[in-house]
Formats: structure tokens, C-alpha cells, sequence
């Protein structure tokens, strides 16, 4: 998820410095281009703990992000302060992530949760003192939502591809079926749930950055939801070495951290699920309870179980946010 946070990064200052000019599009273009050399070496630090590719391909597109701060911090005096913090702040943490590599034995992970925390850090702090980038609240809500509709096709299609393979292998079976209609009533039902209401309102530094860090994990957490969804399908074909309750909560367990989350973060920018939280959390409990359930409904029945779920606790929400709505005269 190391690109993700680079466009995170790139969205917020995107927001508030969107020039398009030629310049602008060349460093873009550098930025994708890191992310294809990082996903080249993603098999290699997989397999063999080597991480060299993958910091290269992070490094080249986090140059790109020092790149435009400082392009901004020469055409923009207003904003000069914050946008060299940034500069100075990524590059210091792309030293780090350099030296790293060099890093022995238990100081590996060690030094990768710190420079994690510092990349984190860096743009809470560039924000907080004196005067801030001009970002445009309702560009960043749009931008995230949009990123949210991308994973989750992302899902449709990891899906797809083991649904695609099951058949190959031994044709359909009614535990296919029943997983796939789950897994596509799971997708529509958290979409659906995310887009609630109206659209989040950042109205302070403080809400925008938990809401902008949160997305992080609700973006891990969907991702690791289209995985399970593949690991159920496997299991149903013996190809996972797993139980199916091990399978179920592969599923469960992702989506009852989007449901909660979205919850908070609804709550926290005056969206969607206010006041509704104990439907959300009702809704959460049902899933991860379903998720030790496979023994007893059968996997498939377990995953379609959950997409009930889902969908009930959205049609509850909408039902109590229309209630709750005040009558036009």
C-alpha cells in the first residue's frame, strides 16, 4: 500500500496546486513510473525479504512529490513555509528508507515502523505551524470517494478471476454461487453505505487528517476484503490450505473494520451514519459472527449471510436517516 499513501500525498497537494502545466504532468508521469518499478520488485521482497526494487520505486515517486513542493514553494509565497516543510520532511524520510536497506537483523522491522511513523508525521506537522496549503475540502472528499469506487471494482474483478478459475477447474457448484452473490451484495452494500448522506465536511485540520489517515485503512481493509473473497473461492476448490471458518473470517473480519470505520468517520464529519452508530456496530457484530459460522451454515451460506447483513444494516441506516430528516413545508 506504499502507492497509496504516495497518492494520498499527491491528492492533497494536487488540491491545493493543481497548475497542469507541462511540468506538473512530467513529474506525474515520474510518479507512475515508481509505482511500476515498485510493483515490479513487490515478488522479490515477498520471497526473498529483498526490498531494494521496491524502495527504488517509492524513492522515484516521492522525488516527484519534493519535486512539486518546492516548484510551490517558489511561485507561491504564501504557502512557501508549509510546502518546504514538506519538501525537507519527505526527503529526510527517503534517506531513511535508503539507509534502511543496510539495516541488520531485528533493526529491519524496528526501523520500518519508525520511518512509517515518520512519513505519517510529516504532513501533520508541515499543516500545523504558521499558515497551511490552500487545499480544497470538497476536491479531497471527491478525490477519496472516487479512489473508494476503484478498490472496490478491484474487488468485483480479484473475484471475477477465482470465480473464472473455480469454473475451469470444477465447473459451478452452489457454494460458488452463494459466495458470489455474498461477495457482490458486500460490495454494493459498503459502497452504498460510504456514499450515505451528504458529503464530508473537513471543517478543521484536526478532522481532516483523521479522516485522510483513516481512508488508509478503509482502503487496506477493502483490499483485504477482495482477497478473502478469492481465499473463500479457493477453499471451496481445496485449493487454500485453510478450514472454511479460517476462510469465513477472511471476509469477515475486513469487512466488519470497514463497517466500524466508516461508522467513526461518518460520525466524526456529520455524514451518514450520526446518531446511528449502534446499527453500524449491530450490523458489524452479525458479520464477524457469521465469520466463525462456516462450520454450521457452510461457507457459502456464511459469506451470503454477511451480504444480508451488510445490506440490512444499510436499508436500517437509510431508514433512520430519513426519519430523522427534517419535512420539507
Amino acid at each position: 500500500m506504499a502507492h497509496g499513501w504516495a497518492w494520498m500525498n499527491f491528492t492533497w497537494f494536487a488540491s491545493a496546486y493543481d497548475t497542469d502545466d507541462v511540468p506538473y504532468r512530467l513529474l506525474t508521469l515520474l510518479q507512475m513510473a515508481g509505482v511500476l518499478v515498485l510493483a515490479a520488485g513487490v515478488p522479490d521482497a515477498f520471497q526473498d525479504g529483498d526490498f531494494s526494487v521496491v524502495v527504488v520505486g517509492y524513492v522515484l515517486m516521492r522525488l516527484a512529490m519534493i519535486a512539486q513542493w518546492l516548484r510551490a514553494a517558489a511561485e507561491h509565497p504564501g504557502g512557501r513555509a508549509a510546502a518546504l516543510r514538506y519538501a525537507a520532511g519527505i526527503a529526510v524520510v527517503q534517506v531513511g528508507w535508503i539507509a534502511r536497506l543496510w539495516a541488520p537483523g531485528v533493526w529491519a522491522p524496528v526501523t520500518f515502523v519508525v520511518l512509517v511513523v515518520a512519513e505519517l508525521a510529516v504532513p501533520a506537522w508541515a499543516e500545523s505551524l504558521g499558515r497551511r496549503t490552500t487545499w480544497h475540502p470538497g476536491h479531497i472528499a471527491e478525490r477519496y470517494g472516487l479512489f473508494t469506487i476503484i478498490v472496490l471494482g478491484e474487488v468485483i474483478l480479484a473475484s471475477l478471476a477465482a470465480v473464472q478459475s473455480a469454473l475451469t477447474d470444477h465447473g459451478l457448484s452452489a457454494t460458488v454461487v452463494l459466495i458470489v452473490l455474498g461477495g457482490l451484495l458486500l460490495v454494493f452494500a459498503l459502497w452504498w453505505i460510504y456514499f450515505a448522506g451528504n458529503e464530508a465536511e473537513l471543517t478543521s485540520l484536526r478532522t481532516a487528517l483523521v479522516w485522510g489517515y483513516s481512508h488508509y485503512i478503509v482502503f487496506a481493509a477493502l483490499a483485504a476484503l477482495g482477497a478473502g473473497l478469492e481465499v473463500a473461492l479457493d477453499a471451496v476448490e481445496h485449493h487454500a490450505h485453510l478450514t472454511e471458518q479460517s476462510a469465513g473470517l477472511s471476509v469477515a473480519v475486513p469487512v466488519v473494520v470497514v463497517l466500524l470505520l466508516l461508522g467513526a468517520l461518518h460520525r466524526i464529519t456529520g455524514t451518514g451514519t450520526v446518531g446511528h452508530g449502534l446499527l453500524v456496530v449491530a450490523g458489524a457484530l452479525v458479520v464477524l459472527g457469521l465469520g466463525f459460522s462456516p462450520p454450521l451454515f457452510g461457507l457459502g451460506g456464511a459469506v451470503l449471510g454477511m451480504g444480508l447483513a451488510v445490506a440490512a444494516t444499510l436499508a436500517a441506516t437509510i431508514a433512520a436517516l430519513r426519519r430523522g430528516a427534517p419535512k420539507e413545508s
